[in-house]
């Protein structure tokens, strides 16, 4: 599963360095594959789409900070726990309920993400 960003985020920014994906941007920022990857050229989404890495793609919110699910691997293989998470002073990076991953698709994630 990945992370998300609830709407009790007090957009403090206490997450987004610790991220080892790149996967968590400010509001209204947009969003690139390749940003803190090692991806260049085609990169398949999840969802099957066929993305050039660097290309920029909407902001996900535009009020509060927000994760990349294409980008996020929970830290699995860097990480015991979720760094988002951990450094959250109100508890707003929780679990997608509506994206549930093994831990084998993480590391595979994880492993596209940083060749």
């Amino acid at each position: 599963m990945a992370i998300i960003i609830t709407d009790e985020c007090i957009n403090c920014g206490a997450c987004e360095p610790e991220c080892p994906n790149n996967a968590i941007y400010e509001g209204g920022v947009e969003w690139a594959i390749a940003d803190g990857t090692g991806v260049n050229g085609s990169y398949k989404l999840e969802d099957g789409s066929e993305v050039d890495a660097n290309a920029q793609h909407d902001p996900i919110s535009d009020d509060l900070y927000y994760i990349v699910p294409d980008k996020c691997t929970e830290c699995v293989g860097f990480h015991e726990e979720p760094q988002c998470a951990a450094v959250c002073p109100v508890d707003c990076c929780v679990d997608d309920p509506d994206r549930r991953e093994s831990e084998e698709k993480l590391l595979e994630r994880k492993e596209r993400l940083h060749l």
